[in-house]
């Protein structure tokens, strides 16, 4: 590879086999080096492809003015987390994770500390996410000596969540989580029982509920399928599909979309076994 472009002293732009812009980080990869040069690959740390030049640009933008360190922590953390949940996250996480961590030292510098009004949500709903941000807090403490508050793993947690469902935003990421409380307390007022939030059943609930939400949120349906088999969960559920009608009323009255068959009959299917003593 060869450079188009020295950004600084630790990071330059330059081409993959395919013609692509990429953007290559290192210690000292761009020190005393020119257009042409050749780059060290002994010294490459991280190679960074955005989905589009908009991305790129931005992600350039911002690692430019963050100092090595800076990069490198979230480098280890965003690698941390990948192994965690066992997949690939979107590229966009590079970009929004730094910038974030550098505005929490920031303020926390300063002394100016938010509380994450959805610390419990993100807690209850995203745990795994949620504990990859505590791990994250621990790594930052061990890299730069400052303790970020737990609020922090909170907002780091939306942030992985985000960057595994197709990047579409923290800010409908907090609204999918509001979507999910609520049908949680549909259930729960429906029912008038609390529900044992420690169960396996509770936990397969969540899931399909994130699955659920991600489908409303982007206008997709299950496609129908059996009849018969949704009329006699129907019928042997009555209970839990009289709950289902009103969180499909919910849903018809904040997003204007109707459940499928299959998607009424799934959530039946959930929360009779959620609500079984």
């Amino acid at each position: 590879m060869f450079i188009d472009k020295v950004i600084n002293n630790n990071l330059v732009r330059s081409k993959n086999i395919h013609g692509r812009e990429i953007l290559v980080m290192g210690c000292g990869l761009g020190f005393k080096k020119h257009v042409g040069d050749s780059i060290e690959e002994e010294k490459i740390e991280k190679i960074y492809t955005m989905n589009d030049d908009k991305g790129q640009n931005q992600l350039e933008e911002i690692l430019a003015r963050m100092p090595l360190e800076y990069i490198q922590l979230t480098n280890k953390i965003v690698d941390y987390a990948c192994v965690s949940l066992g997949k690939t996250l979107n590229s966009n996480i590079y970009l929004t994770l730094c910038d974030h961590i550098s505005f929490a030292l920031e303020r926390v510098k300063k002394n100016i500390l938010i509380k994450n009004a959805l610390l419990l949500e993100i807690k209850r709903f995203y745990n795994h996410e949620y504990l990859i941000g505590v791990e994250a807090l621990q790594m930052i403490y061990n890299d730069t000596g400052i303790q970020l508050p737990v609020d922090e793993a909170g907002f780091m947690a939306l942030h992985f969540v985000n960057a595994g469902i197709d990047s579409i935003g923290i800010g409908q990421t907090q609204e999918m989580m509001k979507v999910i409380q609520n049908i949680v307390n549909i259930v729960k007022y429906h029912f008038n029982i609390e529900l044992n939030e420690n169960s396996i059943h509770y936990e397969r609930f969540i899931t399909h509920l994130k699955f659920f939400v991600k489908r409303v949120f982007a206008g997709q349906e299950i496609d129908e399928g059996d009849e018969d088999f949704f009329l006699t969960i129907k019928n042997q559920y009555k209970k839990a599909f009289a709950c289902v009608e009103k969180v499909q009323d919910y849903i018809k009255k904040e997003y204007g979309m109707s459940l499928t068959n299959d998607e009424m009959m799934y959530l039946t299917v959930h929360i009779h076994r959620v609500t079984i003593k």
